[in-house]
C-alpha cells in the first residue's frame, strides 16, 4: 500500500515528495497533467523573492524568508542555477515616499530580510541607466534572485525519483472516501488509489479538493498574469529585478534579466477561469504599459513570445499549510501564490516532517540528496566536448540551433524519470525549442527522437499530452513507422 499520495507535481509538490523521501515512506505522486511543472510553476517570473512585501506574521512571511535561504542548499544538492542578482523596489516623485520605501523597509525588518538599504536615483542611475526620469530612490535587497522554474521543478521531482518517489501522470483526482481502518482511497479517473496520507499540492484545484472532505471550505480565485519574453540580444537591458510599489493585486509588472539570459516582463493580474491561460492584444498592451512606467525605451521588438500563467488567491490572502482539522492525515498545501515558487523548500520540510511524525514514520538512511546536474554541452570546453563526442556521439549532432541543444542532450531527458514524453518535456528540460524561432526549425527533429527513444507512433506524439498532437496524416509511404 501507498504510505503518502501527493496530489500536484508543480514546485510544491515535488518539493514535498522528495523531502518525504527522507522518511521511510512509499510515496506516490499523482498529476492530472502529462508531466511535472505544467500548472503555475510553468508560468510565473522566476524570482527567488525577499521577502520584503509579505505582511509580517502570515505564513507567506515566514515560508519566503526561509525558503529563499535554502535555495543556496538546493543549488549545491540538486545543480540548478541560481543567481542573486537582487531586487529594486521603486519610488515615484508622485509617490509618497514614506509609504512605498520607508513601509516596506520596515515591514522586510520584520520579515527578517537581509541587507536591504535604499538606493538614491544617482546610484540607482548606476546601477540600471535605464530607470525612468521620476524615479527618485529604490529599496534594493540584495537576497533576491532569479531560477529556472523549470528546471528547479524537475530537480525535486528527479531527486525524489532517484530516492523511490513514483509518479503517475494523465491521472486526475475526483474523489475520497476515508475507509473505517483510518486510511484514505483516493478516487481518479484511472482507478482507485489506497493510501494512508494524502498532500493536496494541486495548485488551481488545491480548494476543490479541500472541499471534497472538509467542512472548512476554501475558495481560490485564479488570477491570470500575461507576459513578454525577449531576446537574448537584450540580456543587458536591466542587471536587477525592477518592481513596481505593490497593490492588493500582487506585486505589479517587473522587468527582470533570466538565469538563460532573456529579459522578463510581466506580470498583470485578472481573475478568470481556473483553466483560462490565454493571452490577450488589452492584456499585454497593459503589461507594455506598465513596464514603461519602471524604465525608459523597452526593447519589445525583441519579443520572441508571449504567454500567461495563473497565480492561486485564496480569499484569506494567504498560504494554507498543514493537517486538515476534520481530516484526519489529509494535509492541504492551499493557496499557494507568489511567493510559493521561493517559499516551496521551506513548506515541504514542515509538511514532510508533519505527515512523518503523524504516520511514526522512521528516517531513510539511504537518502540521497544529489541530483547531478545533466550534461549542458555549450557549459562544456572545446576539449571537454571533444571527449564528449567521442564517447557519445550523440552530443556532435546539433538539434536545436538558437540554443545549440544537442541530441543527446534531448536523448537524456527522455531517459531521466520522471522522463519526457512530449515536445514541452524536452523543452523544460533542455531547453529545446526556446529560443528565437521557438521550434520553428528543431520541432520534426524532436519529433524523431520521440518516436525512436519511446517506441511509438509519431501520430501519438504531443506538444503537452492530452488534446495536443501535432501530426494527423501520412504524406509519405512509410512515415510513422515504429523500428
Amino acid at each position: 500500500m501507498i504510505d503518502v499520495v501527493v496530489i500536484g507535481a508543480g514546485i510544491v509538490g515535488a518539493s514535498v515528495a522528495r523531502e518525504l523521501t527522507k522518511f521511510d515512506l512509499n510515496v506516490l505522486v499523482v498529476e492530472r497533467a502529462s508531466d511535472v511543472c505544467e500548472g503555475a510553476t510553468k508560468a510565473n517570473s522566476a524570482i527567488v523573492h525577499s521577502g520584503v512585501d509579505a505582511k509580517p506574521g502570515t505564513l507567506k512571511a515566514k515560508y519566503n524568508v526561509l525558503g529563499n535561504k535554502l535555495y543556496d542548499k538546493g543549488e549545491e544538492e540538486l545543480n540548478i542555477k541560481l543567481m542573486r542578482n537582487g531586487s529594486l523596489n521603486l519610488c515615484f516623485d508622485d509617490s509618497n515616499k514614506k509609504e512605498v520605501i520607508d513601509d516596506l523597509y520596515e515591514q522586510g525588518l520584520k520579515n527578517g530580510v537581509e541587507g536591504m538599504r535604499i538606493v538614491e536615483r544617482e546610484e540607482l542611475l548606476q546601477m540600471e541607466p535605464n530607470i525612468q526620469d521620476n524615479v527618485i530612490c529604490a529599496l534594493y535587497c540584495p537576497t533576491a534572485g532569479i531560477i529556472d522554474s523549470f528546471e528547479v521543478n524537475i530537480a525535486f521531482a528527479e531527486n525524489a525519483a532517484h530516492n523511490g518517489a513514483k509518479f503517475k501522470f494523465d491521472t486526475k483526482v475526483i474523489g475520497f472516501n476515508k475507509k473505517e481502518d483510518g486510511n484514505w482511497i483516493v478516487k481518479t479517473d484511472r482507478g482507485d488509489i489506497q493510501t494512508r496520507a494524502v498532500v493536496n499540492c494541486a495548485g488551481i484545484q488545491s480548494d476543490d479538493l479541500n472541499n471534497l472532505v472538509s467542512e472548512t471550505k476554501r475558495n481560490i480565485t485564479a488570477r491570470r498574469g500575461e507576459y513578454y519574453l525577449l531576446d537574448k540580444k537584450e540580456k543587458d537591458f536591466v542587471r536587477h529585478t525592477i518592481f513596481q510599489p505593490p497593490t492588493k493585486a500582487g506585486k505589479g509588472v517587473l522587468i527582470a534579466p533570466t538565469v538563460s539570459d532573456n529579459i522578463i516582463i510581466g506580470p498583470n493580474a485578472h481573475a478568470v477561469d481556473k483553466d483560462d491561460t490565454t493571452t490577450s492584444r488589452a492584456g499585454l498592451e497593459e503589461v507594455a504599459l506598465k513596464v514603461g512606467f519602471s524604465v525608459k525605451n523597452v526593447p519589445l521588438r525583441s519579443t520572441i513570445t508571449t504567454f500567461s500563467g495563473l497565480r492561486a488567491t485564496e480569499d484569506g490572502n494567504d498560504f494554507i499549510i498543514g493537517e486538515v482539522e476534520d481530516a484526519p492525515l489529509f494535509f492541504n498545501c492551499v493557496g499557494i501564490e507568489s511567493p510559493g515558487l521561493t517559499s516551496a523548500p521551506a513548506i515541504a520540510i514542515d509538511v514532510a516532517d508533519d505527515v512523518a511524525e503523524k504516520l511514526g514514520a522512521a528516517t531513510n538512511p539511504d537518502f540521497d540528496p544529489i541530483r547531478p546536474r545533466p550534461i549542458v554541452f555549450m557549459e562544456l570546453s572545446d576539449e571537454e566536448k571533444d571527449e564528449l563526442i567521442k564517447k557519445d556521439p550523440t552530443y556532435g549532432h546539433m538539434v536545436c540551433r538558437c540554443e545549440f541543444i544537442t541530441e543527446g542532450e534531448i536523448i537524456s531527458a527522455m531517459h531521466r524519470a520522471p522522463v519526457a514524453t512530449n515536445l514541452d518535456g524536452i523543452k523544460r528540460r533542455t531547453r529545446a525549442g526556446s529560443g528565437r524561432c521557438q521550434a520553428g526549425f528543431c520541432m520534426t527533429r524532436q519529433i524523431e527522437l520521440l518516436q525512436k527513444e519511446h517506441l511509438v507512433s509519431p501520430f501519438s506524439i504531443s506538444k503537452f499530452g492530452k488534446d495536443s498532437t501535432l501530426l494527423v496524416s501520412n504524406n509519405k509511404d512509410g512515415f510513422g513507422e515504429v523500428n
